[in-house]
């Protein structure tokens, strides 16, 4: 899936010399949690996440401040230089940027241009899409040897029952790396036949443990 099919193109942006004030409006206004900063080309040269400009306001317990703090220029709380991605990266790649840099939101630009923002709910939404659980389905967990060709072979189980498959994930088995487990989910509620029809296979099936059932 590519970052362009997930990003949000309506972005709020500011110029550095805005106000602090000027973007803690626009936060609480639009219910969002970061604005990225764009030169006079739209070009991205700063963030700010809603912590930046809450640490930056007065506290309500200081009587003395008349909120000067907030008549800053937003270039002066800032994040730059900033992450950027294209519109054509995939998302599973993007997803190990926020997990690296420990962050929750990533401009994405096209030739050094603003084109939209991508967020880590949007990961998380587009996570679940990934892996089918939006839909009524259920879960398999088979245990194969890691070698090439074991996903070709389990699928033709699949296609001899007719079940619409949802998603297809492959991890390894951390108690051995002789072996991976592959988890396919099928759009029925009732796994049983095919569950039945993979050990008839001879594969060991991890998930769901069915009552009177052995591996």
């Amino acid at each position: 899936m590519l970052v362009e099919e997930v990003m949000k193109t309506e972005v709020i942006t500011l110029t550095p010399s805005e106000s602090i004030e000027t973007a803690l409006k626009l936060l609480n206004e639009h219910h969002i949690r970061h604005i990225p900063i764009v030169d006079h080309n739209h070009c991205v040269i700063g963030i700010v996440s809603d912590r930046d400009v809450r640490d930056a306001s007065p506290s309500i317990l200081d009587e003395v401040s008349e909120g000067g703090q907030l008549k800053k220029p937003i270039e002066t709380i800032m994040t730059s230089p900033v992450i950027t991605v294209h519109p054509l990266d995939f998302v599973e790649e993007v997803t190990s940027i926020f997990y690296e840099h420990e962050i929750a939101c990533v401009p994405v630009t096209k030739n050094e241009e603003l084109v939209g923002i991508i967020t880590e709910k949007d990961m998380l939404h587009t996570l679940i899409q990934l892996t089918g659980t939006h839909v009524q389905s259920s879960q398999i967990e088979i245990k194969v040897l890691n070698k090439p060709g074991m996903l070709p072979q389990v699928m033709q189980v699949f296609g001899k029952r007719k079940v619409n498959i949802s998603s297809v994930l492959i991890y390894p088995y951390k108690p051995d790396a002789q072996y991976k487990i592959i988890v396919i989910r099928i759009q029925t509620m009732n796994p049983l036949p095919t569950i039945e029809d993979l050990k008839e296979a001879g594969y060991e099936v991890l998930w769901p443990k069915m009552p009177g059932m052995t591996t």
